[in-house]
């Protein structure tokens, strides 16, 4: 290939990384945490929860569903049975109202409702407060770091991706003449962007059918709504939504059914069951069920096939006769056209091959993020070469340089540093404010904007060392907060037995030590490496940003 056409598609692959890379860092760390959304709200959440929804036996649902309805007959539209009960589920009956202003895609405006049986036999309902932290993070992954999931964020996450792609296919192509030479090259020494820049070049080719999957259906998630729409006026005739109701039915005006006619929750399992041995079912959520096309989803994993959503997948019935009405969206259940687009999600979010995926995705988002930290950073030490030089022959470090060390430096660690924080916050605080939903938000972008503000104050040399620190002590925060739990029960704190929440913990514990090292090394860097570098605090230019910014005011 011609040496031009190498520079210009390393110049797209350059400016389309810096221009994406920040916030593709906060996409991929958060995303990697998502991936154990689970494990992460039971972490959060205390476990008075699971001891009352334990109060309900499945055998005694069809009772509870019948006061419920005749407590609240609006419940009818929609209400689930928690099939698996631990600490994030509020109970064994639940349903949820949303505001009717707020996006579709809001969850934080969304109230949560619980149902049990006294002893009486009675039925209680309260409002439930389920942690909303998995939700927060999975937002941050989902709109790049900004604070709500609404259509323009959405578009902007969209266009983001879009960029990502060119960068990926621009990499590729720089990469293609010293491919089979360089692939496995990590020429480790002195010359550390040369490192750097190996190690960049095997994890982004490594790990490249990854990218391209998570680049290519942000996009299509980014602008999903335009496109069911166009959809639904040229190819369905303003149709569409009718081919995603449930099938058969009755006449549309009908009396109201009786609930109590329904077949219990057992029935219906067993005969998910004997369809689909393999299908773990997880929910059971009725729709419309005094009305003509009452439906049942029994909602589940296949541990064999993938998932047509992050949830999992789902087989409808009717409740009433039990009568399969839609297998569309069961796991390996699928045609051909509902399998490939279904594939795309279960690819998206890791929705197949059980727990060793789920780790396998966890490691290749922390493996993007550091990418795209990575990447900053190399460009920022290019820019040394083309510096231009003082008395002694020293580099004097460009403005926008600086800027964007600074930059990356607050904006990354500010998201790990946030991110930290607010899990932590998640246990310290229930039961202290009224609304830890929003307070998940306040301790994020509180810790966020603070190491933002410092790195521009310090520069990018001075404050990644302190940033890292700070780094690693939130997120040591996290297990220390469990082992409070479980040493001082006083606190109200409170640490769960259960594998998933030790996970938690455990991961978190490692995490803080990746930091304690990359905290040393930085340090190292910043106090014993090359004065010439942006990174060096020993550099003539290397203080804050604003001392910087006065002192090119000064010579003007």
């Amino acid at each position: 290939m011609r040496s031009e056409l190498i520079r210009i598609y390393k110049a797209v692959h350059t400016w389309t990384g810096i221009l994406t890379g920040m916030a593709l860092f906060i996409a991929f760390y958060a995303g990697a945490l998502t991936v154990f959304k689970a494990p992460l709200a039971r972490w959060a959440s205390p476990p008075a929860l699971a001891g009352e929804a334990a109060a309900v036996p499945l055998a005694e649902a069809p009772a509870l569903i019948a006061a419920t309805l005749a407590a609240r007959p609006e419940t009818a539209r929609d209400f689930s049975l928690n099939l698996k009960l631990d600490e994030h589920q509020p109970a064994r009956l639940s349903w949820q109202v949303r505001d009717p202003d707020a996006d579709d895609h809001d969850s934080f405006s969304v109230r949560h409702y619980a149902a049990s049986l006294t002893a009486e036999g009675d039925v209680s309902i309260e409002e439930a407060q389920p942690s909303k932290l998995a939700e927060f993070i999975d937002v941050l992954h989902r709109v790049v770091g900004l604070p709500a999931d609404t259509d323009p964020n959405r578009w902007f996450m969209g266009v983001v991706a879009a960029l990502y792609a060119v960068a990926l296919v621009s990499g590729v192509i720089v990469l293609l003449p010293s491919l089979v030479k360089d692939f496995f090259a990590l020429r480790v020494g002195k010359n550390l962007k040369r490192m750097w820049l190996d190690a960049h070049n095997v994890v982004g080719i490594v790990s490249l059918p990854f990218h391209l999957v998570m680049a290519i259906t942000a996009v299509g998630f980014a602008y999903h709504d335009g496109i069911y729409a166009l959809q639904n006026k040229m190819l369905h005739g303003g149709g569409l939504a009718a081919a995603f109701s449930p099938r058969g039915g009755g006449p549309q005006e009908a009396p109201p059914r009786d609930p109590a006619a329904m077949l219990p929750p057992a029935e219906l399992l067993a005969r998910v069951h004997a369809l689909s041995p393999g299908f773990e079912p997880e929910r059971l959520q009725y729709a419309q069920v005094t009305g003509p096309r009452a439906t049942v989803r029994v909602w589940g994993h296949d541990a064999t096939a993938f998932s047509p959503r992050f949830v999992g997948g789902f087989v409808a019935l009717d409740p009433y006769s039990g009568k399969v009405v839609n297998t569309e969206y069961l796991p390996g259940q699928q045609d051909a056209p509902h399998a490939t687009v279904s594939s795309l999600f279960a690819l998206h979010f890791g929705a197949f091959g059980g727990t060793p995926v789920q780790w396998m995705y966890f490691l290749l988002g922390m493996a993007g993020a550091w990418l795209f930290y990575g990447g900053n950073l190399l460009w920022i030490e290019s820019r040394r070469r083309k510096a231009p030089r003082d008395g002694s022959g020293m580099p004097v470090q460009r403005l926008d340089t600086r800027l964007m060390a600074a930059a990356t430096v607050g904006v990354c660690l500010g998201c790990v540093c946030g991110i930290s924080l607010s899990i932590v916050a998640g246990k310290w605080l229930h039961g202290q404010v009224a609304d830890l939903g929003s307070w998940h938000r306040y301790s994020y972008y509180a810790a966020f904007f603070g190491c933002l503000a410092w790195a521009f104050l310090r520069g990018g040399a001075r404050a990644s060392v302190g940033l890292l620190w700070l780094a690693a002590m939130l997120t040591f925060a996290i297990p220390a907060t469990s082992l409070l739990g479980a040493l001082v029960p006083a606190l109200g704190l409170w640490a769960h037995p259960a594998a998933a929440t030790l996970g938690v913990d455990l991961t978190a514990a490692a995490g803080g030590l990746c930091f304690v090292w990359m905290a040393r090394a930085t340090a190292r860097r910043v106090h014993g490496g090359p004065a010439d570098s942006v990174w060096s605090a020993r550099a003539p230019d290397a203080g804050g940003l604003a001392e910087g910014a006065a002192t090119v005011a000064s010579t003007r």
